[in-house]
């Protein structure tokens, strides 16, 4: 047993690389998350139907935002290794992969979003008034993903690399104007238009705007080993493009289902009425400032693990692997503490019915308890992706889902009448199968291997 929890350990050299990598971007995520949090309040005073409205957009908009992360993911795995390599013109060909990839993703979402937006609104709920109000929002949010593609790109090749602190910089900047525009916005103060949700979907747009051009600026003036002329873009050999897609296909496919999975779970809590989707978008919310962790181990685990089988040294990449899992398990473990804590204190804050905050308070409970169980899984799935395992990660993540928790939770839904709490704490209960499957698939070692050689 001894044996078996010590590889799970790391030294001190490993735990500082690790914190240098991740604390970075865990601040930059939860700066969003907190200012998501006071917009969501803010829109929360708007009533119900508004937040319900906005968070069945933000359902939408999490489908497009993962599925372009996607095929990203795909292409800073490649970043990372080929910088590992210290090859730097296939870096440069992977970043321009990225760019181009990423656009094609999000334009159909752009569209879907402009032109059949109440198509997007019914599939969650009947509710007229969260459709009305939701249709206000989506209509400016559409035009949010074509900057976020960029963005993404460009933020993911840098942490590919190591650099974490400039899409830090640019990520808090773009979340401090999120949270004014919504603040002059939606109430219309300091001589600005009172807009409502439409002027928080504008506050966003600006937001993104803002976050895009100064990762531009600074890609301009800086000399990144992965950086491009635009003359060159499209110049990616068709072997790469081949080979990252064989790695993406599966990525994206996944962050698809399991996001196009998500929204249907919203769909099945919303059976149990607005004030459900209402408590369920608060307790995501405020949960979002915990699940800053996940954010942290992905770029962690792309430098830890990546890097390294990208230059050729499989068993420190293979040990790493481990102490990934080992590393995020105990930090869970304390963010689960506070996570469990702030139901007690942070939902008071809205302004909303009664029975929706029990709901989000109840939720954030279960998540708390859960929270080291959800984390583990997470971290099983960056360390397959790290080694290019795709295939792996779409069948513990996105086919559980739709085998496992989808069937379950919406036969419970609409065959039976339990509350939402009951139904709630089921759907969460399956990740504990869910993660023997994981680790099993992270015990065969299939991404212990070098995907720079060819």
């Amino acid at each position: 047993m001894g044996v078996f929890i010590s590889k799970f350990i790391g030294d001190k050299k490993f735990y500082k690389s690790v914190l240098i990598v991740a604390i970075p971007l865990m601040i930059q995520q939860l700066i969003s998350s907190s200012v998501n949090l006071i917009d969501n309040m803010m829109v929360g005073q708007l009533g119900d139907a508004a937040l319900g409205g906005v968070a069945a957009v933000n359902r939408f908009y999490m489908i497009a935002n993962f599925g372009t992360m996607g095929v990203i993911n795909a292409a800073a795995i490649f970043i990372a290794q080929f910088f590992g390599a210290e090859k730097i013109k296939e870096m440069k060909q992977s970043f321009r992969f990225s760019l181009i990839s990423g656009l094609l993703i999000v334009i159909p979402f752009c569209l879907i979003g402009l032109f059949v937006p109440e198509w997007i609104l019914r599939f969650f709920t009947n509710d007229a008034d969260i459709i009305s109000l939701g249709l206000q929002y989506i209509l400016v949010a559409s035009f949010t993903f074509l900057p976020l593609a960029f963005s993404y790109s460009i933020a993911g090749a840098m942490r590919a690399i190591g650099e974490t602190k400039v899409p830090l910089y640019a990520g808090t900047l773009a979340v401090i104007v999120n949270c004014i525009g919504n603040y002059c916005l939606i109430f219309g103060k300091f001589g600005f238009p009172m807009l409502g949700v439409q002027g928080a979907a504008y506050a966003t747009l600006i937001a993104r705007i803002v976050e895009v051009l100064i990762l531009l600026v600074v890609l301009k003036m800086k000399d990144y080993p992965f950086k491009t002329r635009i003359r060159d873009i499209f110049d990616v050999p068709f072997d790469l493009v081949k080979n990252i897609l064989i790695k993406a296909a599966p990525l994206t496919l996944n962050e698809l289902l399991w996001s196009f999975g998500m929204a249907t779970l919203f769909k099945f809590y919303g059976t149990r009425g607005p004030e459900a989707m209402s408590g369920y978008s608060v307790a995501s919310t405020i949960s979002d400032l915990f699940f800053v962790l996940f954010g942290g181990m992905a770029a962690a685990t792309n430098v830890m693990v990546s890097q390294p089988l990208g230059a050729n040294k499989l068993e420190e990449g293979r040990k790493n692997g481990y102490r990934m899992i080992g590393t995020s398990i105990i930090l869970a473990c304390i963010f689960a503490v506070m996570l469990f804590g702030s139901s007690f204190v942070i939902p008071s804050f809205y302004e909303i019915s009664e029975l929706s905050l029990n709901i989000a308070e109840s939720f954030l409970r279960v998540e708390g308890i859960m929270f080291w169980i959800y984390m583990a899984n997470t971290e099983c799935y960056f360390v397959l992706r790290a080694g290019g395992d795709t295939k792996s990660t779409l069948f513990m993540d996105s086919l559980f889902m739709w085998t496992i928790n989808l069937p379950l939770v919406g036969l419970l839904a609409y065959t039976t009448n339990i509350s939402i709490l009951a139904l709630y704490v089921v759907g969460q209960c399956t990740d504990l199968v869910k993660l023997c499957f994981a680790y099993w698939l992270v015990s065969k070692e299939k991404w212990v291997k070098n995907i720079t050689v060819s």
